[in-house]
């Protein structure tokens, strides 16, 4: 089990609200492109001020220097669904590109993901993980956290070591999902293929993300309950190069006192 040491300052960093986070995660991760990095990407609504934030400080930096960080991009995102390409508005792909892609004028082959129109998904989750280990392997990790305890796709139970995979979404996972498929969660696809917790726990650096009132039970289980199988985030606890920011919603179960 994870003790109270590890959630002291340097492993947890509880900031006051949700934009305040963004531009902890955002510092970190431009720290990590200066450095040459190559940085594994997380999707969701908790990343968007995120990226806006990292937006924000790369436009700030003279132009040689962010000219040479862009340049030098190296990223692999967790995870696609199966059935959607770039052209569909709620694919991760789409996504990535409208909060990077576009903005910073990246190559569409800079933000790796996925082929979520792969004609054979296990297929393509093998290699899509064989890209990453070709890759020497992801430097920081960015993480978000399901509502069911899932990273990326990795939904319960889930072993410490699952590949890189296709795998059926639970119920949970798209009604989380539903708000980027006009609130529906029948309209979100069924499948995804997802970098597994053997690729996630390889990464160097793991950087989790937290917001919001509704995830403090969930973070709270996942990191002072006994790793296991019904919470696929547990088995970050004891990862050398676990860092977690969250809010002070998120935190309100912790015992930071």
């Amino acid at each position: 089990m994870i003790t109270r040491s590890a959630l002291a300052p340097g492993v947890l960093q509880v900031e006051p609200d949700a934009a305040a986070v963004a531009e902890r995660v955002a510092d970190t991760l431009l720290r990590a492109l200066r450095r040459g990095s190559c940085l594994g990407l997380a999707t969701g609504r908790t990343m968007v001020p995120v990226y806006g934030a990292l937006r924000r400080r790369l436009a700030d930096l003279p132009s040689p220097e962010r000219g040479a960080l862009l340049a030098g991009w190296r990223s692999f995102n967790l995870d696609e669904y199966v059935g959607l390409g770039p052209a569909d508005a709620g694919s991760f792909a789409r996504f990535m590109a409208e909060q990077l892609g576009d903005p910073l004028g990246l190559p569409a082959a800079a933000l790796r993901l996925p082929d979520g129109l792969a004609a054979d998904p296990p297929a393509e989750a093998r290699r899509y993980g064989e890209a990453v280990r070709r890759a020497g392997g992801i430097d920081l990790q960015l993480l978000g956290l399901g509502n069911n305890g899932h990273v990326g796709f990795n939904e319960p139970p889930c072993p410490a070591d699952a590949p890189c995979r296709s795998l059926a979404l639970s119920q949970v996972t798209r009604q989380q999902n539903a708000a980027a498929f006009g609130g529906d969660p029948a309209a979100v696809p069924a499948q995804a293929i997802t970098l597994g917790t053997a690729e996630i726990r390889a990464a160097r650096r793991l950087l989790l993300v937290v917001t919001g009132a509704a995830k403090a039970e969930v973070l709270r289980r996942c990191l002072l309950e006994p790793p296991s199988a019904a919470l696929p985030a547990s088995w970050l606890q004891g990862h050398p190069g676990l860092r977690i920011v969250v809010d002070a919603a998120a935190a309100s179960q912790l015992p930071l006192s």
